[in-house]
Formats: C-alpha cells, structure tokens, sequence
C-alpha cells in the first residue's frame, strides 16, 4: 500500500476523459496518474481539489464545472453531493442506464472474457420514491442542532441530516425530520444509532436500534408517533434477535403483491427482499420466462430467500427446489407456500460452502441463481453437475457475475446468450443485471 502524501492545498483544472465504474469522473494529472473526481462527468474541464493522493492513483472532488457535459442536469435532491446515497443525480435516467450498460459489458469482457450474444433491454421503472429498505444513520450533534437522521455523507462516518430524501418510499422519506424530532425529545437520544426500514404494499415499518434502555416516556412517544403516522415501530436493543414489536404488538404485517403471477410474499422488517418493487416483478418475469417452466420440469432455485422466484416458478406446475442458508427465510418461504397453495421444496444450506451441493445432487433442468455480492463462485461445479441445459443469474455486482460467467462459460461448457442490466437504484452506481446461460 502506497503511503500518504500531503495533499495540495490549491485547486486544480482537468479534463474528464472517462467515468468510472462507482461514477467518477477520471482525469490524469501530470504524471500520467489517474484521478477519480466525485461529480465530474466525461467531456467536462473541472477545477477540482484532491481528497487522497497514492503512488499510483488519486482522488478528488470537483469544486466548480468549467465546461460542463451537454448531458450534466441539475441534481433534483438539494443534498446531493454531501449525502452519499446518490452518485448519479447529476446524470438523466438514460444516461446513467448508459452507463451501467458500459460497466456491465466491460466487466464481462475484463475479467469474464465473455460477450452476450444479445443484449438484453434495460428493466425499468420509477426513479423516485422507489426505494423499500433501508438503513439510516442517527447520531445526536448538539452543535448542529441535536439529532440528525439520514445517510452518511459521501466517504465520511458522518450522518447527512436529512429532512426528506425523495429516492426513499415517501411514507419513510418525507417523514425523516419528524423522526429527527421525535428522537431528540427521548431520554437515550444520544444512545440511538439507527433506524432500519422496511416497506410493503400496505403498511412499512421502522426498527429503532437503541444502546440504553428505553423509559416509559420514550415508548409512550413511540407508540404516538406510530398512531399518527400509520408506521409500525419496533424496538431492538440488541442483535436482531431482540427486535420486538412495540406498536402495533402483535408486530407489522408486511408483504408484497407480484401481480402477474398473483401471488403474495410475507416478510418481516429485516427479511432481505428487493428494494424496488416495480423492478423485481419485472426481474421475476423475466427469469420465469427465461426458465420456461412446466409441469413436469425440474428446476433448482439457489439463494431462494422467501420464495420470490420459487413460488411463481411452482405455480406453473414446475418441480421447484429452493435452497437458502438463512433457516429463518427457508421457514418464511414455505410459510408463503402455503399460504398461497403452492407446493415447493426448500432446503436450508450454505451455498457458500462447496459441501453443501451435496444436499441437492440431483438433475435439473434449469437453475436460477440470485446469489449475493461474492456471487456463486462456490456453487459453479455443482449447477454444472446437475445436467442443467438452461442457467438464470441475477446479480447485484457485475464483477463477481462476470468471474462466474466466465467460469460458466469457459470451464464448464456453457455460452452466454443473454444479458443486461435492471435499474434497481436509480441515481446509484448500483449496477444490478440479468444473465441467461445455455449448455453448449
């Protein structure tokens, strides 16, 4: 690792020649060294200043556009550029789709070395007030007024007060400076590091992490807040296994709808589901689609979660296996089985350990993989082994799809046929993308 340098304490001019994949701006200082400028787009003179300056790299934040890219728009949020959830705002939608198109097919063809032989259109959807979870950072800051609630602050611990945030579900977003309000009026203000939120078709809910005990009072203001707003609130003074209900008791009810299939998934506050309903119905279409299945059909779902492609997959009268490390959302997604009068088979697994293909050494005759962002490296030789003409890859980091699409393709016989991208956060670098594999 390269030590520190001392940082100049000048601004400096550049030109941006390219975008990099966390949407940075890239510029090459004298030295031929590349440096990655926040809020810098490709065709634009900057003047920016350095952040972090290595051997081999640098780092920097640009302070006034010189000559702006035709494309540049007006970032709608007021605290883009401070608060780190977004990173494209100054971008349209087509343009930052553009651009996870290109990060997607460089990585394919960089560390995969494969290429689609057809490129799949972008799924879209809502680029506002789309996004269902979320983490939130509380901290209380007496000099700027006491509690602050939002996102951190881009490549900084420190929290973006936030009164409103318009990519967040509005029965969340436009309620954050309530939330700062009602936090700064509890007893262990100081002792509240963060608010997790979960939103379902009907109602959403907020667990408060909190690291003293909650007074009568606190709960009390709690419970109010939960009555006015129609949130259900939840408290969790440990690990999640602590999380309990304080409003309603008997706890949320939450759950989506994918309407195409008709089918309604059930979930609690720190379930993984996808942020983006509109987005994950259209994804679960087009792997149902993909996989073509049928009565009869044997197909394998892994890293099958709560069930959100096995159920409609069985719906078809296909044979489904899901398999999920977490033994909580294995019981989740055969409690949404039932409940929707369905009939799959579920197995809880590691897919992260190679010994767990032995619980599903079988024939298939296609696989979904929805693996996490280290991707299903782990799990490759066994798909392969199952005799699977057909494989569906959803991912949410187009590095580890595209160092397993090569393995797919270059070591175990299959050919990638389609690909593309899905607009799961807007105004993001989340780059998240759909992969179709057939058995050469």
């Amino acid at each position: 690792m390269g030590r520190k340098r001392r940082l100049p304490k000048e601004w400096v001019t550049a030109d941006i020649t390219a975008m990099s994949h966390e949407g940075r701006g890239i510029a090459h200082d004298e030295r031929g060294r590349p440096v990655f400028i926040d809020f810098a787009l490709p065709g634009e003179r900057v003047r920016f200043r350095y952040t972090k300056l290595r051997r081999a790299r640098a780092e920097g934040c640009a302070e006034e556009i010189l000559e702006p890219a035709a494309e540049r728009i007006a970032p709608a949020c007021p605290h883009f550029g401070i608060c780190g959830g977004c990173a494209l705002q100054h971008l349209p939608p087509a343009a930052q789709l553009a651009h996870k198109e290109r990060v997607l097919a460089e990585q394919l063809e960089r560390i995969g070395g494969v290429a689609p032989q057809q490129w799949l259109p972008a799924l879209t959807g809502p680029v506002w007030g789309y996004r269902r979870k979320a983490r939130l950072a509380v901290r209380y800051v007496p000099k700027k007024g006491g509690v602050l609630v939002g996102f951190r602050e881009k490549h900084s611990p420190l929290v973006t007060p936030l009164s409103s945030c318009p990519v967040l579900d509005p029965r969340i977003g436009e309620r954050l400076g309530e939330w700062a309000t009602l936090i700064n009026e509890l007893s262990c203000r100081e002792q509240i590091p963060q608010l997790e939120v979960a939103c379902g078709d009907e109602q959403a809910a907020v667990v408060v992490r909190h690291l003293a005990e909650l007074s009568d009072e606190d709960r009390e203001r709690l419970i109010a807040f939960a009555e006015t707003s129609g949130l259900a609130v939840l408290v969790q003074p440990g690990d999640e296994r602590s999380i309990t209900p304080l409003h309603p008791v008997t706890g949320p009810q939450l759950d989506y709808t994918l309407a195409p299939f008709g089918i309604q998934l059930a979930f609690q506050p720190t379930d993984f589901t996808q942020v983006n309903a509109v987005i994950n119905t259209a994804m679960v279409e087009r792997a149902v689609a993909a996989l073509e299945p049928a009565p009869g059909r044997r197909i394998l779902d892994l890293f099958c979660g709560l069930g959100n492609f096995t159920l409609p997959l069985a719906q078809t009268g296909a044979e489904v296996t899901g398999v999920e490390g977490e033994a909580e959302l294995v019981a989740r997604a055969k409690s949404n089985a039932a409940a929707n009068g369905l009939t799959a088979h579920f197995i809880a697994a590691d897919l992260s350990e190679p010994a767990a293909a032995a619980q599903f050494r079988s024939r298939f005759d296609a696989v979904l993989l929805d693996p996490p962002r280290s991707g299903a490296a782990e799990v490759l030789p066994a798909v392969a082994a199952t005799g699977a003409e057909r494989v569906v890859y959803c991912s949410c980091a187009p590095a580890t799809l595209a160092r397993d699409a090569g393995s797919l393709v270059h070591t175990h016989g299959f050919r990638l046929v389609a690909a593309g991208v899905m607009d799961m956060f807007p105004h993001t670098a989340h780059v998240e993308s759909f992969a179709v594999f057939e058995r050469r």
